[in-house]
């Protein structure tokens, strides 16, 4: 069974929105975040392990970060899990990601589920992914479909770029003249057009680069870089991100408003 991603749907992209704030002002937890899961490699190098080991270790901080998010009121959290560049990895360290992600979702499907988590897979497109675990993939979308206590869409084998191209051919098939096109006409071909925009990245181990990233969806987004490596990061370290967040002034390309001139605290 293939997974199929929704694309031409009709739902509108939803536009940035002025950041909430809580009784006392302070901004409130973002709605959407997305991690790049980065440094398992380094995780093992430092330890003389090899990289599979990381990629081992990773599955707890996996877990660990998805119940940080739900119980922070997280609405929506997306991982990176396998971007289309990574196909040029060694095929011995693809193959042990491939069987550690199918052994993840299997043992972790129930949980998942109880916990009120929708589970969505953004890519999986490339006929290299096993079909067991494909198929694993789309019993997971099923059997939480219903779920609305928050919503987990791990990127496996995806590129910004592709899914932007994707987009582009989507909306020509339709037959949209070129002069009705909108930015929300666009983001309605986008896989899973219902997606808000991403409100934080976080990237762990330091290194500070897209990759390709749902590259649509976090054009305002708030980036965070903390330097620990991605088997080492635990819900404190998620929260800290998530205050970090908050003392930020988005202004989506505005400025701050003012009181007889100057800027208000």
């Amino acid at each position: 069974m293939t997974v199929r991603q929704a694309t031409g749907g009709s739902a509108p992209s939803p536009e940035p929105a002025p950041h909430r704030a809580d009784g006392d002002g302070r901004r409130a937890t973002p709605r959407h975040v997305a991690c790049v899961m980065d440094g398992n490699g380094r995780w093992a190098a430092r330890r003389s392990l090899p990289r599979t080991a990381g990629h081992r270790a990773a599955e707890t901080t996996v877990i660990d970060v998805i119940e940080a998010a739900r119980s922070a009121g997280v609405e929506w959290l997306s991982l990176y899990a396998f971007s289309t560049e990574n196909w040029r990895r060694p095929s011995a360290e693809v193959d042990f990601l491939m069987r550690t992600v199918r052994r993840v979702v299997r043992k972790h499907a129930v949980l998942l589920h109880a916990r009120g988590i929708r589970c969505r897979f953004l890519g999986v497109a490339d006929p290299r992914i096993p079909a067991a675990l494909t198929r694993d993939f789309a019993d997971l979308t099923t059997l939480t479909g219903k779920n609305r206590r928050m919503t987990l869409t791990v990127a496996f084998d995806h590129g910004g770029r592709r899914d932007i191209v994707e987009a582009a051919r989507s909306l020509i098939r339709s037959g949209v003249p070129a002069d009705a096109v909108t930015e929300q006409h666009f983001a309605a071909h986008l896989p899973f057009p219902d997606t808000p925009d991403v409100d934080l990245v976080i990237r762990t181990s330091g290194e500070q680069r897209i990759s390709n990233f749902m590259l649509w969806q976090v054009a305002y987004a708030e980036w965070v870089f903390p330097p620990v490596l991605w088997p080492d990061f635990r819900a404190p370290h998620f929260l800290e991100c998530l205050h970090t967040y908050q003392q930020r002034d988005r202004r989506f390309g505005g400025v701050m408003p003012t009181s007889n001139g100057e800027p208000r605290s």
